[in-house]
């Protein structure tokens, strides 16, 4: 073997072994390599609720509370944290709910992966035994933005459109007890990009949802808004262009809720009978 490939093999192993030596510092920046406590999302986000319904200084300022589970805790995202460059509703939020129109000023409590009997503890009183969210007295929002229901019908009770209908029911019953001077903007349950749970439970629970607004318990206090059309193409499915997956919308479907939402909220306030002297 000559002089001139000895130095070159042994070049190469130093290159070789100071690479591993830059793996290896740069791996100690790594949040992957530094012990941490795991701390799920919707943990975060209770904590970050729970922070904002004791705030008393801005809750009287407060005219909407969205309520809900991923698709409306996700007006709250921009950038997807598992799935950096989908976008979803931040941008619109902020135009929109976020302040820059008072009468609008809302707080968002959905949490992602809630269904309706973990929405129903959250609201519950701690009097009884649930969280409170609802408690503090200087909370006296105009609306309650409700839209819930779609997780129930994953890993379901039976028959699946009852069990998602009756916990909708009973959420809108929590809310009116719990702040009986809101009143409440019942939306649709979006499509998803499955057509047999469409079939069997969204389209059903959402025909049953339109009725019960207009019962005798409801009618005096909820107005109903339909967005089912608003997310599908001229098929009848789930238009693709409006969401990040098969259920969450992305920030172009936010943008349609919003369009839809806004002016449902003044047609509710231009409606609503005048208070008494």
């Amino acid at each position: 073997m000559t002089r001139t490939l000895i130095s070159r093999l042994l070049a190469a192993a130093l290159a070789v072994l100071a690479g591993l030596g830059a793996c290896g510092a740069a791996a100690r920046d790594f949040t992957s390599t530094r012990p941490q406590a795991r701390v799920e999302y919707w943990q975060q986000r209770q904590t970050t609720i729970e922070a904002q319904v004791a705030d008393t200084a801005r809750l009287p300022a407060v005219k909407l509370v969205f309520v809900g589970d991923s698709i409306t805790d996700f007006w709250l995202l921009g950038d997807d944290p598992w799935t950096p460059g989908r976008m979803h509703g931040r941008r619109i939020w902020d135009e929109s709910f976020g302040g820059a129109v008072p009468q609008n000023l809302a707080l968002n409590i959905g949490i992602s992966g809630d269904r309706t009997e973990h929405l129903l503890f959250r609201i519950l009183s701690k009097a009884q035994g649930g969280l409170g969210e609802l408690d503090g007295a200087a909370l006296a929002p105009e609306f309650f933005v409700l839209m819930v229901g779609i997780n129930n019908s994953y890993a379901p009770e039976a028959p699946v459109a009852d069990s998602v209908f009756e916990g909708v029911l009973a959420v809108m019953r929590s809310l009116h007890a719990r702040k009986p001077g809101a009143r409440l903007l019942l939306q649709s349950i979006l499509p998803t990009s499955e057509t047999a749970r469409d079939d069997a439970v969204v389209r059903p629970v959402n025909a049953r949802l339109v009725a019960l607004a207009k019962t005798p318990e409801f009618v005096g206090f909820t107005t109903w808004l339909d967005l089912y059309p608003s997310f599908v193409d001229a098929q009848g499915r789930q238009d693709p262009r409006l969401f990040v997956d098969g259920l969450h919308p992305n920030e172009a479907g936010y943008r349609v809720w919003r369009d839809r939402l806004v002016p449902a909220l003044a047609a509710a306030r231009a409606s609503a009978p005048e208070p008494l002297p």
